[in-house]
């Protein structure tokens, strides 16, 4: 197991640099979390969700407990928000576009899911390769899987839609295996990208210093405080998680985002998938083909074609 994290100490120097988080919209989730250590320590995060108004609230109690110095003194962080329908692939390339031209820089994306996640990360590639490029760069781009993708059975292909769209009909808990083949799919398109990546160097300066990788967050309580009698189903419900709180349970991102010692160590990391110990670990045999990925990375920018995207 990796040494303690501590993201107060362990974490790369962030003032100056400009992150995405996806799905920080409510305070008691991930994102929420992940944005908060980020921006304390000095980082500029766009926090990117669909519901504008529960975005805008957060973001609110965000600096209102910074300023409070209820998670540490106040920083010269900043907390944004950016719209992002990831229901709407089209809508997530404007949204890329107009971030473009505003910003100069993006050193870090955090995101899940997988069609538009692609089209967005796709779009943001050249400010992303732009900033890989300076001295000393640390860009990452992180994809936010499950350990739930173990259980997926072996798959043949990935050269079609349908493929995608697996329904696992006739198996028990049929809905927990197309959520586990869609984790799965993420780190499939990690391990592609990081190759894209690479293969980019000797015409796409500062491709190939992209550390992109997956990671298995853990199991972390973000909702039992919305059951009724939360007081009743909480101690029972944290018997299962893998970290006390979501602040701590976040640990597992904000090292990916910002850790020091992915920075010292970067070929370790980049194109690895890692546990919620912050280890580096095997993926299953799925996420681990190279022909799979091709396959998906083949895929993928045909249905952005087929889109006109």
């Amino acid at each position: 197991m990796s040494p303690a994290f501590d993201p107060k100490k362990d974490l790369v120097e962030l003032k100056g640099k400009v992150i995405i988080v996806t799905g920080a919209n409510r305070q008691s989730g991930l994102g929420y979390s992940t944005v908060k250590h980020l921006v304390r320590e000095g980082a500029k995060v766009y926090s990117a969700a669909r519901n504008e108004q529960q975005s805008l609230e957060s973001i609110e109690k965000l600096k209102e407990d910074l300023r409070l110095g209820q998670d540490g003194p106040g920083s010269d962080g900043q907390v944004h928000f950016l719209k992002l329908d990831l229901g709407d692939p089209r809508n997530v390339k404007k949204v890329a576009e107009d971030f473009m031209a505003k910003e100069s820089r993006l050193d870090v994306l955090d995101i899940a899911s997988l069609i538009s996640p692609f089209v967005f990360t796709q779009t943001l590639l050249p400010l992303l390769t732009k900033t890989a490029q300076e001295e000393d760069s640390d860009v990452r781009i992180i994809n936010v899987s499950s350990i739930t993708h173990y259980i997926v059975p072996s798959i043949k292909k990935l050269e079609t839609v349908e493929d995608l769209n697996q329904e696992f009909h006739g198996r028990p808990v049929a809905k927990f295996f197309r959520y586990a083949h869609t984790k799965l799919l993420i780190i499939i398109w990690a391990r592609a990208l990081h190759k894209h990546l690479n293969s980019l160097s000797s015409i796409t300066p500062g491709a190939s210093r992209i550390t992109v990788m997956s990671l298995n967050p853990g199991n972390i309580d973000t909702f039992s405080n919305r059951w009724p009698l939360p007081w009743l189903w909480r101690p029972l419900v944290r018997m299962l998680m893998t970290a006390p709180n979501v602040d701590v349970g976040v640990y597992p991102m904000v090292f990916a985002a910002a850790g020091k010692t992915i920075h010292e160590d970067r070929e370790k990391y980049t194109g690895a998938y890692m546990s919620e110990k912050r280890d580096v670990v095997d993926p299953s045999s799925n996420a681990r083909s190279d022909k799979l990925a091709e396959e998906l990375w083949t895929l993928l920018q045909k249905i952005m074609k087929d889109m006109a995207l």
